[in-house]
């Protein structure tokens, strides 16, 4: 696959990265018979997603109400980051491996988040906000 055409930052390294960020949340129920089977693939998509150029954060995580629910939650630079992603020999190898290991259908949602403010790239220490005090202690009313 050839590289990307776009600047590669990946990580914390985010100081270039424009006004914007793309954030993929998914679900993916699994079969419980195959849970362990589910995780190890679930984990070589980590490892091979995070070393894609534009990614800043992939993760998985399990359920609180439902271990056999696995989350997906990304972060990456730009949209065209996220589509170099979809292109990947590991993102076929994993699309051709989640027949055998779900138990429904996959959701997820994209979010484009874009700053609110284009102009201020990087903030000085002045411009940060104090952290707001302490409300006053005020008499309680025992009834």
């Amino acid at each position: 696959m050839a590289p990307p055409d776009f600047p590669c930052i990946i990580g914390a390294n985010r100081q270039n990265c424009g006004n914007q960020m793309i954030i993929v949340h998914g679900t993916f129920p699994i079969r419980a018979e195959v849970r362990d089977d589910a995780i190890s693939l679930m984990r070589e998509m980590i490892v091979a997603s995070r070393s894609e150029c534009g990614c800043v954060s992939y993760e998985f995580y399990v359920g609180l109400t439902d271990p056999n629910t696995l989350l997906l939650f990304q972060e990456w630079e730009s949209v065209e980051a996220l589509q170099g992603h979809y292109e990947t020999d590991h993102m076929e190898d994993f699309l051709k491996a989640l027949p055998d290991i779900l138990n429904g259908e996959i959701t997820t949602r994209r979010y484009e988040v874009r700053s609110q403010d284009n102009d201020q790239d990087e903030f000085e220490d002045e411009d940060l906000l104090e952290p707001p005090s302490a409300p006053e202690p005020k008499d309680r009313i025992i009834h």
